[in-house]
């Protein structure tokens, strides 16, 4: 029997990572790898400077969360190479989302701290993460060397 971490109501998902923390899915978006390429064709300078783009776009959405690049999977088809190089081709959905889990340090008090992380990964189809079918990469997270706590957005109800 496998047992699947239920997401709180305000999650998009929960996963639980391989060293058995649970991190919930806060935010997500989804966009087309090569949906902009216009001329030329997917190649190593192309890719990387896609990299780099949402790794830029990572962090301005949450300043001050870290963000982790889950290494994408770098095909090469057998097909013509032009003056970039060999045709190289990363998976359709280029991914960044932001993710949160009770805080690292346990001195830091459970309902103002959380933990977060900003990670952007690479999928063959536009789909919410979830136990079943996480690229294995996101459950492999070292959730306590990459992830870093920060103040949660607690209101306080003034009377």
């Amino acid at each position: 029997m496998q047992h699947h971490a239920k997401a709180p109501a305000l999650a998009l998902a929960r996963l639980v990572l391989v060293s058995g923390r649970p991190v919930d899915l806060a935010e997500l978006r989804f966009s087309s790898t090569y949906g902009d390429l216009q001329d030329g064709y997917p190649c190593k300078p192309l890719n990387d400077l896609r990299i780099r783009d949402l790794l830029r776009a990572a962090e301005g959405s949450r300043p001050g969360t870290p963000v982790h690049l889950v290494p994408p999977r770098r095909e090469y088809p057998d097909q013509y190479a032009g003056g970039l190089g060999p045709v190289e081709v990363l998976p359709a959905v280029a991914c960044l989302g932001t993710f949160h889990s009770a805080a690292l340090d346990p001195a830091h008090d459970p309902v103002a701290y959380r933990s977060r992380l900003t990670v952007v990964w690479f999928q063959s189809t536009p789909r919410l993460p979830s136990d079943c079918d996480a690229e294995p990469a996101l459950r492999n997270l070292d959730w306590a060397v990459l992830a870093r706590d920060a103040p949660g957005h607690v209101r306080r109800v003034v009377r």
